[in-house]
């Protein structure tokens, strides 16, 4: 059976999450069942990461093995048409080895997460991002981003639920760049792991807000990422602003 890689763009807001739910509508499942329209049966893919409910995606990645042979182009247009109208997009596709995988392949994940700094309510961004009515400074929250970057124990910024058999963890990047834009001052952090603890980019961006605001100073973060407690943990931003952005493979599958 061929494989198909598929990198998938999604607005989050009207579902639960990636993973598939039952009674509930899933990123997961819309996929699933557009597949099923193209080849009748039951479908399960596999993705590079479980995005959490409200989450959005510009570079998800995940595989199906299909029974017949698809041209990439033929089945990314295929599906993106049983898609509609749910706010989901296949935007490239491509031929694997079969022993490849949309998780276990890869090697980085990187995301995005925006906030806004603005008084007035959100209209046009509302959803796609988190808004905070207080002014933030940039250099101290950048100043307490350094702390994270590395190998540590993140058990102080992982969810209580989260399922991981270690909360060691490698950051690789955690930058933080300030955009004037028309809706608003945008603060945009960009993070890359090779993996992330369940809730572990909200807890950094929650508590990076506090050092913002000027609630906590920069050495505060250190402090509780040392003190390996979750109750040290800064508040859990909303999940609108967060964005999968792509994900890293020795060899990109879609670098045609």
């Amino acid at each position: 059976m061929p494989r198909y890689a598929l990198k998938v763009e999604y607005n989050g807001a009207p579902f639960a999450g990636w993973q598939r739910q039952a009674e509930q509508p899933s990123v997961q499942g819309a996929i699933e069942s557009a597949l099923a329209k193209l080849e009748p049966g039951e479908h399960t893919i596999a993705a590079a990461g479980r995005t959490d409910a409200g989450v959005h995606a510009r570079g998800q990645v995940c595989h199906c093995d299909l029974a017949k042979d698809w041209s990439p182009f033929r089945l990314s247009e295929a599906l993106n048409h049983h898609l509609k109208p749910l706010p989901v997009a296949i935007v490239d596709a491509a031929e694997v080895a079969e022993d490849w995988h949309a998780r276990f392949s890869a090697l980085e994940r990187r995301y995005l997460f925006r906030l806004v700094s603005r008084r007035a309510p959100l209209t046009l961004e509302a959803g796609q991002v988190w808004q905070v009515k207080n002014a933030l400074a940039l250099e101290p929250m950048q100043a307490a981003a350094q702390h994270l970057i590395g190998l540590h124990d993140f058990t102080t910024f992982r969810s209580t639920i989260c399922q991981a058999a270690s909360p060691v963890k490698t950051l690789d990047g955690l930058e933080i760049a300030c955009v004037e834009t028309d809706w608003g001052t945008e603060f945009q952090f960009r993070l890359r792991a090779r993996s992330f603890l369940h809730n572990q980019v909200r807890s950094f961006v929650g508590t990076l807000e506090r050092v913002g605001s000027g609630a906590w100073e920069p050495e505060d973060v250190k402090q509780a990422l040392d003190a390996r407690d979750r109750a040290a943990c800064g508040p859990v931003c909303p999940p609108q602003g967060l964005y999968l952005m792509g994900v890293g493979y020795p060899d990109d599958p879609f670098d045609t």
